[in-house]
């Protein structure tokens, strides 16, 4: 058989490799491809770090939020009963709870509370009674004045087991082997000082003089939480830092129990706001200062209402609003509204959260 030569030709092209140019089309879309899946990798573990963020924070708000709930739903609701809460006048023997701490900003900062409740506390074997209470003397706080405390800057809890009336020993408030016994109007939690006095300070002074704030039944409740504010909604539907409507104020009272009558009555719910920053976030903070959570604090403003003959200036969501913009803001600058160094990834671990809980008043 003879095969031409011009065939033999064609058949050494067909049998040819890939040109250059293919070559070169070849690796642009495998290097395109690459680079896609590269990116698609990394926003993936970006967004799982994120998610391992945020259930942290879930994490720390729902301890704390059941928590309070817990304490809130027992909450001792009687007009002879004293409070530690904020209210219009500085505190003057039944409180104010309002900007105890303040970092270091002179006007705003976490707010304490302070209440009876229906709940166990800490009840020290170094009581001699022989009886143990139901009732505690209840507290939230972020600690913000002892720089060496370990609690610096997180959300702390009290729950001060107390005695009844009825007790054989009616210890004197300066003793510290006895439980001081649960008393109501005129007695106030600021004049009884020592075991109570923590419940309504938060200075660095750890002795044993009656403005002892370090006290040891405190603990830890929200590690992450560094910033604490509380607010009321009445039951006509307006939200206040007052615990009553101010339109009514005819009588000009300064406090719940001026007239003694008026108590929580007027409030439908306490609603309470904390920002949660996880342990990542927090360390590259404190790279910075150990201070510098406690001055962050500071830059979440306060929940400040202006009713006055009605004028609503406050609506639910407000104040997270406004803490959630801060915390975006600091997350694209590097800067927070007062000019601190906050690293931006460490603003990106903090997350709002707010519940109100209902008081069930008559």
């Amino acid at each position: 058989m003879i095969i031409k030569r011009s065939h033999v030709r064609s058949v050494r092209v067909t049998r040819g490799g890939f040109t250059l140019a293919e070559l070169l089309v070849s690796m642009a879309v495998l290097i395109i491809i690459t680079l896609m899946l590269t990116q698609l990798m990394t926003n993936a573990t970006a967004i799982n770090r994120t998610a391992h963020k945020h259930i942290d924070t879930d994490t720390q708000a729902r301890v704390v939020f059941d928590r309070m709930a817990l304490d809130f739903a027992q909450m001792t609701k009687r007009v002879d009963v004293n409070y530690y809460v904020k209210q219009r006048a500085a505190y003057n023997g039944h409180g104010n709870g309002h900007g105890w701490g303040r970092g270091k900003n002179a006007d705003q900062g976490s707010d304490q509370i302070a209440f009876f409740s229906a709940v166990p506390g800490y009840y020290p074997s170094t009581y001699s009674v022989g009886q143990q209470s139901p009732i505690s003397l209840v507290a939230y706080r972020v600690t913000e004045s002892n720089s060496s405390d370990p609690a610096y800057g997180r959300l702390v809890r009290m729950a001060k087991g107390l005695g009844w009336n009825a007790l054989d020993s009616n210890p004197n408030s300066n003793q510290t082997n006895t439980p001081y016994p649960i008393v109501f109007l005129p007695q106030t939690i600021a004049l009884v000082g020592r075991p109570w006095a923590a419940a309504i300070t938060n200075s660095n002074t750890c002795n044993n003089s009656p403005n002892n704030s370090c006290d040891p039944d405190y603990e830890v409740i929200g590690p992450g939480v560094f910033r604490f504010e509380y607010f009321y909604l009445l039951k006509n539907g307006f939200l206040t830092d007052w615990p009553w409507d101010r339109r009514d104020d005819t009588t000009n009272r300064f406090t719940i129990s001026d007239p003694p009558s008026i108590g929580l009555s007027q409030v439908e719910s306490i609603g309470v706001a904390i920002a949660v920053i996880d342990p990542a976030g927090r360390a590259l903070l404190d790279a910075v200062s150990p201070d510098q959570i406690v001055n962050l604090a500071g830059d979440f403003p306060d929940f400040k209402s202006a009713h006055g003959l009605g004028n609503q200036s406050k609506t639910i969501g407000d104040l997270e609003n406004q803490w959630k913009t801060i915390v975006e803001s600091t997350a694209q600058t590097g800067r927070s509204p007062s000019g601190l160094v906050v690293p931006p990834e460490a603003a990106k671990t903090i997350r709002i959260y707010s519940r109100y809980f209902d008081l069930k008043t008559l």
